[in-house]
């Protein structure tokens, strides 16, 4: 018998970051197993073995726990994108605090980390304002499937707001079109924005009778098919121009709990000078401005860089730095009281960081979607002078194990 054909029974112990249950096998090897539960009896089949884990694809849940709900997607388990839909909302938010606290514990020996419960998402469903699919060799669209470059083309999903979940249905790719991937996005008063991305030099043949805006990206460059190459965006009443290449949050609604959240936590007076990081379009930017002496963006993408002078043109005390973090800190002529850093999920450049310390504003508060690299850089944080004051998480993506935070640091050396 090949040995990837033998199956294992596995009593799970803990959910993991990364949404997989861990048990262990009877060698004593931690097997993480995705769509299970903690209490479950299960079988499976090891699909990656490593010298002291291994990785396991969940063939028959033999004692299921008593927490297990009836998945509303039919597609759950093998599309990719949820994980936690057999597990009631709550409890979603109970086990992401659980895993933030111990990435914090294990990586930034924070043995009791100050973790507020998780600020639920106004809505665990049909809350996001963008949607990005993969093609299928028939041109049919869909998600990644688990563990794989498979394309699982469905037939629904129940995360996308409610005019997205109208329009993608409608969307018909031929076979060899040359397109990679298609994003889907919805903005202020409905509108819609679609971004094909491909490897063609002139672009796909494109008609639509939708109501839509659409652009053509490939190597960098953006060709208008129809309508604008933007859409705007609301938050807490104010517009954003949100450009095809740009970055913005997917669930608008727990974008603006957390921008109420920072100006909540930062004593913002007309005398401080704030340094956003990593600002994109200018989302915490614009909230901050009005509040402070001087507000300071830096941002690498071009896109974003032209979405924010327009979106915070108003302000005279903005200013707007184009490069990445960790070479324009280290040349910046002032001293920042307070720090707003939102960078991607690989979190803070190491010499970005070291520089930031340099400088010793007396807060920063850092917003993360990865515990991990929170963690890492917590750690760093700790050992330049900072004390960790709160950390506060918000459901930004619920039905999967993704972890939005906020954390607000104090030099304190």
């Amino acid at each position: 018998m090949n040995p990837s054909d033998k199956l294992w029974q596995v009593d799970l112990i803990s959910l993991v970051y990364g949404g997989d249950a861990m048990g262990r096998l009877e060698d004593g090897r931690a097997v993480f197993v995705p769509y299970a539960l903690p209490g479950e009896k299960v079988m499976v089949r090891l699909i990656e073995e490593k010298r002291g884990h291994a990785r396991a694809r969940l063939v028959d849940v033999l004692l299921p726990s008593p927490e297990r709900i009836t998945p509303r997607c039919r597609h759950f388990s093998d599309c990719g994108g949820c994980h936690y839909q057999h597990l009631p909302y709550e409890r979603q938010l109970e086990v992401k605090r659980f895993v933030l606290k111990e990435q914090l514990q294990r990586i930034a020996n924070l043995h009791d980390a100050p973790v507020d419960l998780v600020v639920p998402s106004p809505a665990p469903w049909n809350y996001r304002n963008t949607l990005q699919f993969h093609l299928a060799a028939d041109g049919k669209i869909g998600f990644l499937g688990v563990d794989s470059h498979r394309v699982v083309a469905i037939s629904e999903c129940h995360l996308p707001e409610e005019a997205l979940n109208d329009t993608w249905p409608q969307l018909e790719f031929e076979t060899g079109s040359g397109l990679d991937r298609v994003e889907l996005r919805q903005g202020a008063g409905e509108e819609l924005l679609l971004i094909l991305e491909g490897d063609l030099d002139k672009g796909p043949q494109f008609q639509t009778e939708l109501r839509l805006s659409a652009v053509y990206a490939s190597d960098g460059q953006l060709k208008l098919l129809a309508g604008d190459e933007f859409i705007w965006m609301d938050v807490l009443n104010r517009p954003f121009k949100v450009s095809a290449g740009s970055f913005f949050q997917v669930n608008s609604l727990q974008a603006e709990a957390m921008i109420e959240h920072i100006l909540s936590i930062l004593p913002l007076t007309s005398q401080s000078t704030v340094l956003d990081l990593y600002c994109g379009v200018g989302l915490f930017s614009a909230f901050i401005a009005p509040r402070v002496k001087r507000c300071v963006g830096i941002e690498v993408s071009p896109s974003a860089c032209e979405d924010f002078a327009i979106n915070l043109d108003e302000f005279d005390n903005v200013e707007l730095y184009v490069g990445t973090v960790e070479n324009v800190v280290p040349g910046l002529d002032f001293k920042a009281d307070m720090v707003v850093m939102d960078p991607p999920r690989s979190g803070v450049d190491k010499f970005a960081l070291d520089e930031i310390v340099k400088m010793q504003p007396e807060l920063i508060a850092y917003v993360s979607c990865d515990p991990a690299t929170l963690a890492r850089d917590t750690r760093r944080l700790l050992s330049g002078g900072y004390r960790l004051e709160r950390v506060t998480p918000f459901d930004m993506f619920p039905q999967t194990y993704i972890i939005e935070s906020i954390s607000l640091f104090r030099f304190s050396a």
